[in-house]
């Protein structure tokens, strides 16, 4: 596609990356000051007219809605009012697959902070997107070319 990619795991500030490493799942307070930081860079991209891609694991609702709206989605869960920022168009991607074919995948990852123990937390934690969000659902047991194939058509397609 040709946009900008940004990886929201290079965003964690230095208490979650350590809360992690250690094995211990990040709560809202942890992941909420990361989400409106990432809004801020998904922000300022759309101001500039420029599309991004943006791979987080954005779990809960909630949390998608701080992607796309800042922290006024934390403090209601009013749409934003005529003149205010207008919330981001964001199509959001779920790759949806079993444990084990995640756990599989994050057995192989080297150098990165959080360990595959906390797998099961962020499954427990997950709240699959559902209408009236902007999403598709890609299964992961699909070759990747197809996955992504899928996810360009998507966005191609409007």
């Amino acid at each position: 596609l040709g946009w900008k990619f940004y990886d929201a795991d290079d965003y964690h500030p230095l208490e979650n990356k350590k809360k992690m490493a250690e094995g211990i799942p990040l709560n809202n307070e942890d992941r909420i000051p990361w989400l409106c930081a990432l809004h801020d860079i998904l922000r300022r991209e759309d101001a500039s007219r420029q599309d991004a891609v943006l791979a987080c694991s954005a779990l809960k609702k909630m949390y998608r809605r701080v992607l796309i709206s800042g922290a006024s989605a934390i403090e209601s869960n009013q749409p934003e009012q005529p003149g205010e920022n207008p919330a981001l168009k964001i199509l959001f991607v779920h790759l949806d697959g079993p444990m084990d074919i995640i756990a599989g995948r994050l057995e192989k990852r080297r150098g990165h902070f959080m360990p595959p123990e906390l797998l099961k937390s962020q499954f427990d934690t997950l709240e699959p997107p559902s209408a009236p969000e902007n999403f598709i659902t890609v299964s992961l047991e699909k070759p990747l070319p197809e996955i992504v194939l899928e996810i360009e058509s998507t966005i191609l397609q409007g």
